[in-house]
């Protein structure tokens, strides 16, 4: 507490004021969690970017929310930081920018503008997400403090989370699912085990001399503890586990029963969430076996959840149809307001995107997506966003991108591309290069490149990605 308020203090001088719009893109640290802490108590409105944006999602990001302050380290892996915000910060008028290394901010002459009155919704508005969703540009969800607190509440209710348990931070903190987590700390008095990254070799070891019992988080880092556990038979890696949390991607059935057997606890508990309504289910922790292996939980408190058909009628329990919801954690709009329209329904309820089941007792099954987009290792990629770079290139003369299930990611990401001169196609090291140089996140590179003489299509001539996912899928004859 004493650290945040002196933040407070540093921030305070920089200009920060209640409604201040402050983006912060800073690593997994303590001080991180420090300046989040700073910021809440001064009531600006928080816009976390996680580290892996670049110049161009951020100077969008900064202009679409009139942020006043950038905060930054001033390296991080490699990258530049301070010298990246300094020419976002010329290409957004008004933003100041700030360097965040070992220390909280402290209070400097940057010029930091006043706040403007009436922006993100009035004074409730507290933080505001960007996901990628299925757009080229990416959208704001603007969130309250109430709203995440209760996205909070339904981890902590269904997975009886007490002040003995120790919950690691592996998604960034700037995530919404990382600050969700930071609050279950807040909420429970849980220690939570703040991780600057993921390191196969390290973290495992790091995590288990932390005492970890909730087992973090997704299928990816759920099968490199495994593996570490086979490698030391009768010896328990994390031996106080007592669930191990999934969520954000597709998981094989089979991944519970493993976990269960080799890391102990009651096997997995998965959640269904998005940027704009995160936490909306978990499966409770003296759920059935076939609930952890096949589910994503059960809505939490004041959460509701219905499936809807084509025809806009509601799914019976086991019927495949698109996913709504509406709850205390739903966001209150995107910053972009004209994107709401098409975001929830005439009575409020969120259109995900997402198909899935509901059986009779709520559980959610999901079974794939509506929307055009790709989650590799619980980051949203979006399909179209590839294919309006990809189709510049000169020897692309169709393209389809598409998700294929991937048991370590969730999904890899597959271009499949029509060449312009059949004799000379693409390869995916070229194709790469040229996603790069035009500014592309690596993290939304293909893995995978099909050459086909044409793509599928209905008769109003859109591609059917469904047949192409199914024929280059992992078990297929042409995969």
């Amino acid at each position: 507490r004493d650290r945040a308020e002196a933040a407070a203090e540093g921030l305070r001088g920089l200009g920060v004021r209640p409604g201040s719009v402050v983006s912060w893109q800073l690593p997994n640290t303590i001080d991180t969690v420090v300046v989040c802490l700073a910021l809440s108590r001064l009531g600006a409105v928080q816009n976390p970017l996680i580290m892996m944006l670049r110049e161009r999602e951020i100077t969008f990001i900064c202009r679409q929310t009139g942020s006043d302050l950038l905060l930054v380290p001033s390296a991080f892996r490699g990258v530049d930081h301070a010298a990246m915000a300094r020419a976002v910060a010329a290409a957004v008028p008004g933003l100041a920018v700030h360097v965040v290394d070992s220390a909280p901010p402290a209070a400097a002459a940057v010029g930091v503008r006043g706040p403007r009155a009436g922006r993100h919704g009035g004074p409730l508005v507290r933080w505001i997400f960007y996901t990628s969703g299925t757009t080229s540009d990416p959208k704001g969800a603007q969130h309250t403090d109430a709203g995440l607190l209760a996205a909070s509440a339904t981890f902590c209710d269904h997975l009886a989370v007490v002040p003995a348990d120790r919950l690691p931070i592996l998604l960034p903190i700037s995530h919404i699912g990382g600050v969700a987590h930071l609050l279950t700390g807040l909420q429970t008095g849980c220690g939570v085990i703040v991780s600057r990254g993921f390191d196969p070799e390290t973290t495992p070891v790091a995590l288990a001399q932390a005492g970890m019992t909730l087992v973090g988080s997704g299928t990816q880092m759920l099968q490199t503890y495994l593996a570490c556990q086979r490698r030391q038979p009768g010896v328990p890696l994390f031996p106080q586990a007592r669930a191990a949390l999934c969520g954000g991607a597709g998981r094989p059935v089979s991944l519970h029963h493993e976990v269960r057997e080799l890391l102990g606890g009651v096997g997995v508990i998965s959640g269904y969430g998005l940027t704009e309504s995160p936490f909306v289910t978990w499966g409770r922790h003296n759920d059935t076996d076939e609930q952890h292996a096949s589910t994503e939980g059960c809505a939490g408190l004041d959460v509701e959840i219905v499936v809807m058909l084509d025809d806009s009628t509601p799914a019976l329990p086991g019927e495949v149809g698109e996913i709504r919801v509406r709850g205390p954690q739903l966001m209150v709009g995107y910053v972009d307001a004209a994107a709401d329209r098409d975001a929830f329904d005439a009575k409020g309820f969120l259109r995900t995107g997402d198909l899935g089941t509901l059986d009779e007792d709520g559980y959610l099954r999901v079974t794939g997506r509506i929307k055009d987009v790709i989650i590799r290792k619980g980051e949203n990629i979006s399909a179209r966003e590839l294919e309006e770079l990809l189709i510049h290139h000169p020897t692309v003369g169709e393209v389809a991108v598409v998700g294929l299930p991937d048991v370590a990611s969730g999904e890899r990401v597959c271009a499949v591309v029509v060449p312009a001169d059949p004799g000379d196609p693409p390869d995916l090291a070229t194709l790469c290069a040229h996603l790069r140089a035009v500014g592309l996140n690596i993290r939304k590179l293909p893995e995978q490149l099909e050459i086909v003489p044409e793509l599928p299509h209905n008769a109003m001539g859109k591609v059917m990605k469904r047949d192409l996912t199914a024929r280059f899928a992992p078990g297929t004859s042409e995969s």
